[in-house]
């Protein structure tokens, strides 16, 4: 199966539209720097990607792509159409797709800068490298002149980030138009040239809130304070978490907030979780012991306390004490198969073009078609990086052209099998 993969791969490499694409990736590098610095600079906190999707929307009819939209979650999408084929019922279509969001809340202030032939700001390399390059290879195929054997579905997608849960992925492989017609997905994501995501890490994610009657530090003094016993239950959690062996489990407390003032005893306390595993099955289980060891220490263990503060008393001090664990974020696992044509494919052009496969484990948009059985892989878009998820995070994009080049060989390559399939 390699050899003739191989053998397509450099008969596709040598075509000559597929030069002229490679040809105007490489005039056109300034084009792609001055995308990204100018979607930089439009904030894209989770859930509020408007703005930013509104500017693709733009791009995309620059471009020339056909149907340019927006979805019923905040999509921005475009096609990029096949020659029309004999038969009357609807094509597979490939999807191509960058996610818009950062997890950087509006609050924070995203001034792009440049340092050379560096590109800072937050975000500068998730995901406005994977953004960037989506836009890239659209003008490229446009410039190029470029049939796909079966259309390509660009998307520059929301929700991918925090607590977005996937929710711009969800809805074009549940709702949407083209959720019965992707045959494989491929999502561009930060930077470098080898990695490929092809094993989807499941996560789970919880919002946790002690509420109590709250009140005056001084008056209500002994009153139970939601902020003390919730961190009595997240100490806890540290003991389950030190715990956690094969397969790969983690848990981490993201975010606490709670109170209102320093002489108040708060009415609640949130903490943010995330829990995350290799295997389903440790997942279920590690979130059975986490919601246990929390109703223990939120809601038996002030109880056992106070009755052992106060023995002569039938009713202990604790009342109104409430407790909420909700579920915001599902992200399911897959793997996509060894022998795949679309890993086939991957390993082939970058055979062909010296780079090494690295085939590994991470949580991005492929999460969700490759829940769903459907191939796909989460690809880097060059360049290199750094400080990714924080306030310095930078962005340099020089070498990028052989990643680019490798997308497009995969893309065409994957259209190709596509149109064959009965």
């Amino acid at each position: 199966m390699t050899a003739p993969a191989q053998l397509r791969i450099a008969r596709l490499a040598a075509a000559p539209p597929v030069h002229r694409a490679f040809h105007w990736l490489h005039l056109h590098q300034l084009q792609l720097r001055r995308w990204q610095l100018e979607m930089l600079a439009i904030p894209a906190p989770p859930f509020g990607e408007q703005a930013r999707a509104a500017w693709f929307l733009e791009r995309f009819e620059q471009l020339g792509l056909c149907n340019p939209h927006l979805d019923d979650v905040g999509n921005a999408l475009a096609e990029f159409p096949s020659a029309p084929g004999p038969e009357p019922r609807p094509s597979p279509v490939l999807l191509v797709s960058a996610h818009l969001d950062t997890i950087f809340p509006a609050e924070v202030s995203i001034a792009p800068s440049e340092t050379d032939t560096r590109i800072n700001a937050p975000g500068a390399c998730d995901n406005a490298a994977g953004l960037s390059a989506l836009l890239g290879i659209a003008a490229a195929l446009r410039h190029a002149g470029i049939t796909p054997a079966v259309p390509i579905l660009f998307a520059a997608n929301v929700g991918e980030e925090g607590e977005g849960d996937l929710r711009g992925m969800r809805h074009l492989f549940t709702d949407s138009p083209y959720a019965s017609r992707i045959a494989a997905a491929i999502a561009l994501e930060g930077g470098g040239n080898s990695a490929v995501v092809t094993r989807a890490l499941a996560s789970r994610r919880f919002r946790v809130t002690v509420s109590g009657p709250g009140g005056h530090s001084w008056i209500d003094a002994g009153a139970v304070n939601p902020i003390l016993v919730l961190a009595r239950a997240l100490l806890a959690l540290e003991s389950l978490n030190l715990s956690l062996g094969e397969p790969r489990t983690t848990l981490n407390v993201g975010q606490i907030t709670g109170g209102t003032a320093i002489n108040s005893i708060p009415e609640s306390a949130t903490a943010l979780l995330d829990l995350r595993s290799t295997d389903q099955l440790q997942l279920q289980e590690t979130e059975t012991a986490l919601r246990q060891t929390i109703e223990h220490w939120v809601l038996d263990a002030p109880i056992q306390t106070a009755r052992a503060i106060h023995p002569s008393k039938t009713s202990p001090p604790v009342r109104n004490l409430a407790l909420s664990i909700e579920t915001i974020g599902d992200r399911p696992g897959g793997t996509l198969p060894d022998n795949s044509p679309l890993l086939t494919t991957l390993r082939a052009v970058d055979r062909h073009l010296n780079l090494r496969t690295e085939p590994g484990l991470g949580s991005t948009d492929a999460n969700i078609p490759l829940s769903l059985g459907i191939p796909a892989i989460a690809v880097g878009t060059g360049g290199l990086s750094g400080g990714i998820h924080t306030l310095q995070e930078w962005y340099d994009p020089t070498g990028r052209n052989a990643a680019l080049r490798r997308i497009v060989l995969t893309l065409l390559d994957t259209a190709n099998l596509a149109a064959q399939i009965p």
